[in-house]
């Protein structure tokens, strides 16, 4: 097994500087800190999740190379031009589902008053979104099964959508009893986690429970090509 010894709480401080002092004057002379302090211990972590995944039958990929979203922030079209980003993520894709952007599969975040867990179906591209709407309309059944398994509900309480459309969509009945998952445009599940939850050495335990709960709507959403 190998061994997570944890985010230390100078981490969180580091972010928190990060994002006042979003600059690379700033930034490269610390960049051994980022090392040490974020990016080494999320590696390890993603280490200690793929061995949790394959214990517990979890078919999700945690790898350090490929899980770990960089530091760097893509500003080539963005008015934002500050180089870094203010928190630490990583996602693990479900094992065999066919990978597009903003995808589907579970994520981890880590930013000063921002810690969550969650995944799902982000900023979905139209082809899934129709087969979302698809589903709802030819298995409704089938839907309400995996988004009201009691372990998945246990855990998430409810999904959650980021942008909505204002009513629904044209094609769509709006007198159907899942009516509102049509105007949806991202299918997204979180739960927040305090401090003492991240800084554990039990986090790998922790993420690991909650996304073998997932599991259920990240099936479903794999269903959706």
């Amino acid at each position: 097994m190998s061994e997570f010894r944890g985010f230390q709480r100078d981490a969180i401080q580091f972010l928190a500087d990060l994002a006042a002092n979003n600059d690379r004057a700033w930034f490269q002379p610390r960049k051994a800190d980022y090392e040490r302090l974020l990016k080494e211990p999320m590696e390890q972590l993603c280490v200690a999740l793929s061995e949790q995944f394959a214990a517990r039958g979890v078919p999700l990929e945690a790898d350090p190379k490929s899980s770990v979203f960089r530091i760097y922030r893509d500003t080539r079209f963005a008015k934002d031009k500050s180089p870094y980003k203010t928190h630490l993520a990583a996602s693990f894709p479900l094992k065999g589902a066919v990978q597009q952007a903003h995808g589907n599969g579970a994520y981890f975040h880590f930013q000063p008053g921002e810690m969550y867990m969650g995944g799902g179906m982000w900023h979905a591209e139209k082809p899934r979104l129709d087969a979302f709407r698809a589903a709802l309309m030819k298995k409704p059944d089938k839907v309400r099964a995996a988004f009201e398994d009691p372990g998945f509900v246990k855990v998430f309480k409810e999904v959650k959508t980021e942008e909505a459309l204002k009513r629904v969509p044209s094609g769509y009945p709006a007198e159907h009893p899942m009516a509102d998952m049509f105007r949806w445009k991202d299918v997204i599940f979180g739960k927040r986690l305090s401090d003492a939850q991240v800084l554990s050495r039990k986090l790998p335990e922790t993420l690991a429970d909650a996304y073998a709960a997932a599991l259920p709507v990240l099936r479903f959403l794999a269903t959706l090509g």
